[in-house]
């Protein structure tokens, strides 16, 4: 089983049609990674603080219906997160946020993880926002020890970040306890440091997504991968490295990330955070479509997004 721990929210996604109007979909990062890997046929697990309002309903109703356990998430009368994405005309979204006093903020750390679990991933707004930053951190820490593999999507959302010095100090801090670390080029140049430093402090992998340049892996062996974008029509990029989050998290459950086959690795994820963003909002793809549409591309275009860092 795949554990992953962190927000679920409501994002806002603007519309074309009337101008102004704006729809309430399910996302936040983590979310929609387990939603992503629940699509893909993955065992996985939703590990949060849910709002037991309408909203809050709604979310873990779609993670039941890609097949989540949902059993380690608390509920909380408190309200849930709101996201607003401002999408630009590339599909690539900024966001601001609703956040005080709402429901995924208070989450806590919870027993040990069951112990079928092989994997944890983290991420986004979870590992920012006090209290829950601090118990999401030591889940991180003792599932670690623990032997699990770890998966850390900072997806930096500056504007909910107050001490950026301060934040950066404390992502180091985690790099121990993390197995793969992946970020998107935005993500790196805003945390700097580079991928020799954040290999030495302690991840197998290090996966950097660049748009429509593709992906691209260095491993503490020393090895190096690249995998190309796919071309498709980008609606935009919302949940695309999400996406990316849960087909590497799929294709490398029982592996030592050192020895992985990360062009294969790579390519999967690329194909199907592509998918991804040829529809309005998080909607990662199902198994089945990805065997669907398995023919090589073709020709040059728009790839999985061209700000990943915003997914």
């Amino acid at each position: 089983m795949i554990v992953v721990g962190g927000e679920a929210l409501i994002d806002l996604v603007p519309l074309a049609e009337p101008p102004g109007a704006l729809s309430p979909r399910p996302g936040g990062g983590p979310y929609n990674t387990a939603l992503a890997l629940g699509r893909l046929g993955a065992p996985v697990a939703f590990c949060s603080r849910v709002s037991t309002d309408g909203f809050g309903e709604s979310l873990l109703g779609g993670l039941r219906a890609a097949g989540v356990d949902c059993s380690l998430v608390r509920r909380g009368p408190e309200p849930t997160t709101l996201a607003v994405p401002s999408l630009a005309p590339d599909g690539s979204a900024a966001y601001g946020f609703y956040t005080e006093g709402t429901a995924d903020r208070l989450f806590t750390l919870p027993p040990a993880l069951p112990a079928r679990a092989r994997a944890l991933a983290l991420g986004t707004c979870s590992l920012v926002l006090e209290p829950g930053a601090s118990a999401y951190e030591a889940l991180l820490r003792r599932e670690s020890r623990r032997g699990l593999l770890t998966l850390l999507d900072p997806n930096i959302r500056p504007a909910l970040i107050a001490d950026p010095a301060a934040y950066r100090e404390r992502f180091l801090g985690w790099l121990p306890y993390v197995s793969v670390l992946k970020l998107s080029q935005e993500d790196a140049a805003w945390l700097g440091g580079g991928v020799p430093d954040w290999l030495a402090a302690g991840p197998s992998a290090v996966v950097l997504t660049r748009g429509g340049e593709g992906l691209t892996v260095w491993t503490r062996a020393g090895r190096r991968h690249d995998a190309a974008a796919r071309p498709v029509p980008v609606v935009d990029t919302i949940g695309a490295g999400d996406t990316v989050n849960a087909a590497l998290l799929h294709r490398l459950v029982g592996t030592d990330p050192d020895a992985a086959p990360w062009p294969e690795v790579l390519a999967y994820a690329a194909h199907a955070a592509a998918l991804t963003c040829t529809r309005a909002g998080a909607e990662p793809p199902y198994a089945a479509e990805l065997e669907l549409s398995r023919q090589p591309p073709t020709g040059s275009g728009p790839g999985p997004g061209r700000n990943p860092r915003r997914d």
